[in-house]
């Protein structure tokens, strides 16, 4: 054995290392480092250990040195090596995040990997290290838009202030109307969930009609009250209101919270607002349909009904709906307001002045 290396072994290391030896699953690089410290327990040359292992004299006398200084778990650890390719400098990070921050070149919209790695003279995986690091993701966009309401503030608060701390012996309805909807018939059966493949459905499809769901939510116990109509005209809306009039219990003061579509205002509308008195409009601000509650409704419908349905008609397409309509009334949810008004104004705030500063 090499000179100032002396190697003792314990009973348990000793059970260890021939566990480790007989474990099939152990990495063999373990299992012979494992077979040097035992054949060098036994006393056994240097030479005789290089023959049996097959590794050469300087790997031996590494591995009873490592065993000496550190035991057990020297054998199962790995020393860092420097890696062959030298790491990219400060500088080209930071030219690569420069380059991200501005527009690419040529007709095209955004960066991607392949194109900033031939502009900065960098691997793919190096850019992607990169971009991760300083939490850059050019590939994806989020849409947006900023009110010009001149009220913006006044209307925010009175909505948030109706859904926070509503009226006492009166009704919240968050009302709007999803228009357009079509019933798709898809032009062959799609293929059911199985394992290793989704459900699956045709990219074509046949149109047989579109439908216009007119919708009130009530804030306070969360049931909706809908209407299939063709339209989506002032004469249609009229005709929900009514329905909403005959649904809301006589003598209690409805408070209607919708957004700025023309058929909401038109002066028919508002003559019949004026002979209804206990009904009060709330205009939300314009650009802001997220500031009315039943687009949640109206999502969660899309994506659990419309989405993946199919409907051979209209009339198949408008039961459906009702049949949702029903299911969602009979466990109804209340709708919680958790947004902080303030919070929402500053951030407005700020997207105004990033708008200004850039343009």
């Amino acid at each position: 054995m090499r000179p100032g290396i002396s190697i003792s072994l314990l009973p348990p290391v000793r059970k260890r290392l021939q566990a480790l030896i007989n474990d099939r699953n152990a990495a063999q690089k373990h299992v012979w480092r494992a077979e040097i410290i035992l054949l060098s327990d036994e006393g056994v040359g240097t030479n005789e250990i290089m023959r049996r292992t097959c590794k050469s004299k300087t790997c031996v006398w590494r591995w009873q040195e490592r065993f000496m200084h550190e035991g057990y778990e020297g054998l199962l650890r790995d020393k860092t090596r420097p890696s062959r390719i030298p790491q990219l400098g400060n500088e080209v990070a930071e030219r690569i995040v420069a380059l991200t921050l501005r527009e690419p070149p040529g007709e095209v919209t955004h960066w991607t990997g392949a194109m900033m790695a031939k502009a900065a003279g960098v691997s793919v995986s190096s850019v992607q290290r990169i971009w991760r690091a300083h939490g850059l993701q050019p590939h994806r966009v989020r849409q947006f838009k900023l009110s010009n309401d001149p009220k913006f503030v006044d209307k925010l608060r009175d909505v948030v202030g109706l859904y926070v701390d509503p009226p006492a012996h009166a009704i919240v309805l968050s009302v709007d109307e999803k228009s357009q909807i079509q019933a798709l018939d898809r032009s062959q059966p799609g293929l059911p969930l199985k394992k290793g493949r989704a459900g699956t459905m045709t990219h074509d499809y046949k149109r047989h009609g579109t439908t216009t769901l007119f919708a009130a939510l009530n804030v306070l116990d969360g049931t909706v009250i809908g209407r299939n109509m063709q339209r989506h005209r002032h004469q249609e809306f009229i005709r929900f209101l009514n329905a909403v009039e005959a649904e809301v219990p006589a003598g209690m003061v409805v408070h209607v919270i919708l957004d700025n579509y023309a058929a909401h205002k038109h002066p028919k509308v508002r003559a019949w607002l004026d002979r209804h008195q206990r009904f009060t409009f709330h205009f939300t601000p314009t650009s802001c349909s997220w500031l009315n509650a039943v687009e949640g409704f109206f999502a969660k419908l899309t994506k659990r009904r419309l989405k993946r349905g199919v409907f051979c008609s209209v009339v198949d397409l408008q039961a459906a709906i009702n049949r949702y309509l029903d299911e969602h009334n009979s466990e109804p949810k209340p709708f919680t307001w958790t947004a902080d008004p303030d919070k929402i104004i500053a951030a407005v705030r700020r997207g105004h002045q990033t708008l200004d500063s850039i343009h």
